[in-house]
């Protein structure tokens, strides 16, 4: 079935609990941009879809940035004298600084406080804080946390050991290509590195996980590009290593914070105006659900590589609450409470509406284009006339047969009447069921245009105008 078909037919609500389980899997996991952690993620997205993995080997140079080492950490933990861990790695992986060296010593808590990272605006909340391109070490930790430790004096002795390394290993990211009828190719793209990170992170995994087992059994027009790979250095390395696939790419989306309870946000793409910017706020605007658009801007997730001026790709981002906007944000707030499987389906919705655009949107020409043809003998428009609605139902039939002159495709329609894409599309396969309408592509030669057939001596051959 056709990606309508098939949107039609699924119950997306039922994917709720499944995209949750799988955040849930994900959650314990220590991802970084390197790393066993990030392995062991795209194994798991594998488990769920045929993902094919690749690796980028240390000291690769990807434009201006090189691959560093990859990190490896086993355990983490300061240990007070009772040999208690005030800080614990195991207790969560947010307590170490991303991609800290190795250290082992015993120090005082004056000696130690350069290298402990608290938020004390949020003292309950442990904050996300990494350092992948220069190295140090370092502990996060909440600053209730910290009080606690400063109540016993700087003097208090402390182990301090963090069991990792630093060496020349690669970089990890999964990619899935779900073939349609044409080599042009839409990019979904999400960022896997974040760990223990339930929006920022794993709410867009889980939702790109679940919308490309859905594809792979659907029949498309355009293919699908799944790349789930670590922020930043894992799209420019991808980027650097397929540039020509960059040509087939027609529009794209980075799906980022998609399980939160915010109102869905849309950043356009560097084009402003590309198919894949309005239909994204075609589908948000036509569903009556709270939403935002903002302008590109150079900063953010994964976008702003794609766009970067050397490619320039039509790729948009879509989210719920952008970054750095939820209070939650990079702190141990964002857990398995932050999400929900409802938000997670409706973000799925939205993500396949928009797919349901770009898959159906084309331009049509009428076969009787000369004032409207008659829909009632055809079963088209109703048989009582003279209604306070009359109309209502006929609108997205009149719209279509109106504009389907072969120059407006169906989201332009859609654009212009302010109806609703899926209402668009469903008359126009009614117009095409009864002859009325064809697709540009498949008779542009036996349907010439209405310039060609407009003439005084033909004109008077046309079937009249219905009442």
């Amino acid at each position: 079935m056709d990606i309508t078909a098939l949107r039609r037919a699924t119950d997306l609500d039922s994917l709720g609990p499944e995209m949750y389980a799988l955040v849930e899997d994900l959650f314990p996991l220590c991802r970084s941009i390197t790393g066993a952690g990030l392995r062991e993620t795209l194994r798991r997205i594998g488990d769920c879809i045929p993902l094919q993995m690749e690796e980028v080997p240390t000291g690769t140079r990807v434009f201006d940035w090189m691959i560093p080492n990859e990190w490896t950490i086993r355990d983490a933990y300061v240990l007070d004298r009772q040999g208690h861990r005030v800080i614990d790695f195991n207790r969560s992986n947010l307590h170490v600084l991303g991609y800290s060296a190795p250290v082992a010593a015993r120090m005082t808590l004056a000696e130690l406080r350069p290298n402990l990272y608290t938020l004390p605006e949020q003292p309950d909340l442990v904050p996300y804080r990494t350092s992948y391109y220069s190295e140090r070490w370092g502990f996060c930790l909440s600053h209730h946390q910290l009080r606690e430790l400063e109540a016993l004096g700087d003097d208090e002795e402390y182990e301090v050991r963090i069991d990792s390394t630093l060496a020349p290993g690669a970089l990890s990211y999964g990619e899935l290509v779900i073939p349609g009828a044409t080599a042009e190719e839409v990019l979904i793209s999400c960022h896997a590195c974040h760990p223990s990170l339930c929006n920022d992170n794993l709410s867009a995994i889980s939702v790109a996980t679940t919308l490309a087992r859905m594809l792979s059994g659907a029949s498309l027009r355009l293919s699908y590009r799944f790349l789930f790979a670590p922020g930043t250095i894992g799209s420019i390395s991808w980027l650097a290593r397929n540039s020509e696939a960059t040509r087939r790419i027609r529009h794209g989306l980075v799906l980022a914070n998609l399980g939160d309870g915010g109102a869905f946000t849309y950043k356009r793409s560097r084009q402003e105006n590309a198919v894949v910017d309005r239909a994204v706020t075609h589908v948000l605007k036509s569903s009556g659900r709270p939403h935002n658009t903002q302008p590109f801007t150079p900063y953010g997730y994964d976008e702003r590589q794609y766009c970067s001026p050397g490619f320039d790709l039509p790729v948009g981002s879509l989210m719920r609450t952008p970054h750095g906007e939820f209070p939650e944000y990079h702190t141990s707030g964002d857990n398995l409470t932050f999400v929900t499987p409802d938000r997670l389906s409706e973000s799925l919705a939205v993500v396949i509406e928009v797919l349901e655009v770009l898959e159906r949107d084309a331009t049509y020409l009428s076969t009787n284009p000369f004032c409207e043809p008659q829909l009632g003998r055809r079963g088209l428009y109703r048989s009582m006339g003279g209604q306070a609605d009359a109309g209502v139902e006929e609108m997205p039939l009149l719209w279509a047969l109106n504009m389907s002159d072969g120059q407006h495709t169906v989201l332009e329609i859609a654009e212009r009447s302010g109806l609703p894409f899926d209402a668009i599309v469903r008359a126009v396969d009614a117009l095409v069921a009864a002859e009325l309408l064809v697709h540009r592509g498949d008779q542009v030669g036996a349907v010439p245009p209405i310039q060609a057939r407009l003439s005084p001596a033909s004109a008077s051959l046309e079937a009249p105008c219905p009442d």
